[in-house]
């Protein structure tokens, strides 16, 4: 496939856990990427300094992705990530928003400065993206946008500012998709579950040390738990010609987060 007719495809918070599968399964499948994240920690995240790590396994497998630093929640920030694509490559076929901080904590001990960040990156981040993108998609006659949601936006415990986000991008995810179904933008959410993939957040939440992740986890239909990679191939179908009618979904990447649950934990023997 030539450069010219690649899809391109802008990533938020592409670097480090489901981004960064994101970012490889879709570079592997033949997109072209512009992803951008920071490099500093965020709150309850131990993710940092991954666009160099990310590079170079790209390049060991002869890949060519646009790896920046932005901010997903500052306009300015995406605006330059946005114009670098479109001077670039020409346009802007597609949007994975994905970038989000989950802190854990009710309302009473999540500070106001922490929810405003939350929401900042999670919320704002989505529509900031999309506000910038929108308008090539619309000149260009369509488009994709996919929403990286999760099943705490239906509510979950110790989870206050994190599902309040989360449930505010399956509304967002919804009306944007009505609001530009004429023209012929499609827009769906993708929402992991199952237990296993291993991000920033995840390991942030658990100290810090990846073998405290949840073992009892209940896993996939497939039998085992997801991983990013399961999560990246959802998305990447949904960004495919053969999701060219499909909008205004949600699909549940795991088990049943999007469905009510849960899913009976596992026993764990020794």
């Amino acid at each position: 496939m030539s450069e010219g007719q690649r899809q391109v495809v802008i990533v938020t918070g592409a670097t480090f856990g489901i981004g960064r599968a994101i970012t490889l399964v879709l570079a592997r499948r033949g997109f072209q990427v512009v992803g951008f994240g920071l490099e500093s920690r965020q709150p309850s995240s131990v993710a940092e300094n991954a666009i160099g790590p990310l590079q170079a396994e790209l390049k060991g497998e002869g890949l060519a992705v646009d790896l920046m630093e932005a901010d997903v929640s500052k306009a300015n920030d995406v605006a330059k990530v946005v114009d670098f694509t479109v001077k670039k490559y020409g346009k802007v076929d597609a949007l994975v928003s994905n970038a989000a901080i989950g802190p854990l904590g009710t309302v009473l001990d999540t500070t106001e400065d922490l929810w405003d960040r939350v929401i900042d990156v999670n919320l704002k981040g989505a529509y900031l993206s999309s506000r910038a993108v929108l308008p090539y998609m619309i000149k260009q006659g369509g488009g994709s946008i996919v929403i990286v949601g999760s099943g705490s936006g239906y509510g979950k415990p110790n989870m206050a500012a994190y599902a309040a986000s989360k449930g505010g991008l399956l509304a967002l995810a919804s009306a944007m998709a009505y609001d530009h179904f004429q023209d012929h933008i499609r827009v769906n959410t993708v929402i992991p579950g199952g237990g296993g993939i291993v991000s920033g957040m995840s390991v942030g939440r658990v100290g810090g040390d990846p073998a405290n992740l949840d073992k009892t986890a209940p896993g996939t239909a497939a039998g085992r738990v997801a991983t990013g990679e399961d999560l990246a191939n959802a998305v990447a179908f949904l960004l495919s010609d053969d999701a060219t009618v499909i909008s205004g979904t949600v699909i549940d990447v795991g088990c049943f987060a999007a469905q009510g649950g849960p899913i009976p934990r596992k026993q764990v023997t020794n």
